[in-house]
């Protein structure tokens, strides 16, 4: 590891395969915490590239526990984190709402580093138990129309990490990692960023997959379609930006979308949307992101009318009804 520091900090990069070697090392427990904190912290203080951005990558594909979802026409939503913004659970409640809509989900998550509440936190809280058991995940996509992935089950490297990055309580390239890492392989993909930069680094990696996906930034900072301003998308089709006119939308108070202070108050905001319960803001911003995932796999639909299917998913208490069955 002394080496592979002092190559960081004289500001050189890796190559792909070193890249994939080190974090294989990592997870197989060649080095100890100090020296992994070191190595995250590294990043953290400089941009990672593209060959080491997919040497991670590639790494954590190859070292995660393979389940067989052929068969399944799987939509991920899930964002980096990493945007310092603490918004409630959108994404997740985005699922819910998508698999409502009848499009099965496959949402990949995990425990809030630099935020106080991750899918994950929200999920254990409101009763549902993790598994990595192939059988019941299936069962989830068939009764409930979505299965639920938390991440360290599924990816070594996420459980030998998750101490020291809960310790460092920032975000580091893990974030970027989380969500092209979904063990799952869906065909559809929403992917929120915390940055421009991070956006078209994922759009360059996507490009070379036969993946259908929709990369979201809002310019703001947000990871997500936040309605406080306009959003940066980048897709099969090309990259634009996507309007409040355009959503249909006036700007948003960011304090009426932000989250709990803890999980319990979190899960109360989780359960009031699900519920019908939960303010016009805080329903609007979770249909905008379900509509633009179900746009991603009807992509010659127009923002309209997925956000009409997302909304009757919601109204009609489909999506209360996907979330109820999956914790069953």
């Amino acid at each position: 590891m002394k080496k592979i520091l002092g190559h960081l900090f004289e500001n050189k990069s890796f190559s792909r395969e070193e890249a994939k070697h080190i974090l294989i090392s990592i997870t197989q427990g060649e080095f100890n915490s100090s020296q992994i904190a070191s190595f995250i912290t590294a990043y953290a203080m400089r941009n990672i590239t593209v060959d080491e951005l997919q040497g991670f990558r590639d790494a954590m594909l190859d070292l995660c526990l393979q389940i067989d979802f052929q068969g399944y026409d799987l939509i991920d939503l899930c964002g980096t984190g990493g945007d310092g913004k603490d918004t409630f659970n959108i994404s997740t409640l985005a699922s819910f709402v998508v698999a409502g809509a009848g499009h099965k989900v496959a949402k990949h998550g995990n425990y809030g580093v630099s935020s106080g509440c991750g899918s994950s936190n929200v999920m254990e809280y409101l009763g549902y138990t993790f598994t990595n058991d192939e059988a019941t995940l299936k069962r989830n996509l068939d009764d409930a129309g979505i299965c639920f992935l938390h991440a360290p089950l599924f990816n070594p490297a996420m459980k030998i990490v998750a101490p020291i990055r809960k310790d460092l309580g920032v975000k580091t390239f893990f974030n970027m990692l989380g969500p092209m890492v979904n063990p799952s392989h869906p065909k559809y993909q929403m992917v929120g960023v915390f940055s421009l930069e991070l956006a078209r680094l994922y759009n360059y990696l996507y490009q070379d997959t036969d993946k259908k996906y929709t990369i979201v930034h809002a310019l703001e900072g947000y990871d997500e379609i936040s309605l406080t301003c306009d959003v940066k998308t980048f897709s099969n089709k090309g990259e634009s930006i996507l309007t409040l006119n355009e959503m249909g939308f006036q700007k948003v108070d960011q304090n009426a979308i932000k989250g709990g202070d803890t999980v319990a108050s979190s899960a109360k905001i989780f359960t009031n949307v699900l519920n019908g319960t939960a303010t016009e803001v805080q329903n609007s911003v979770v249909l905008c992101n379900a509509a633009l995932a179900i746009k991603t796999i009807k992509q010659s639909a127009s923002f309209a009318d997925c956000f009409y299917e997302a909304e009757e998913s919601l109204l009609s208490k489909k999506a209360l009804t996907s979330f109820k069955k999956l914790v069953a």
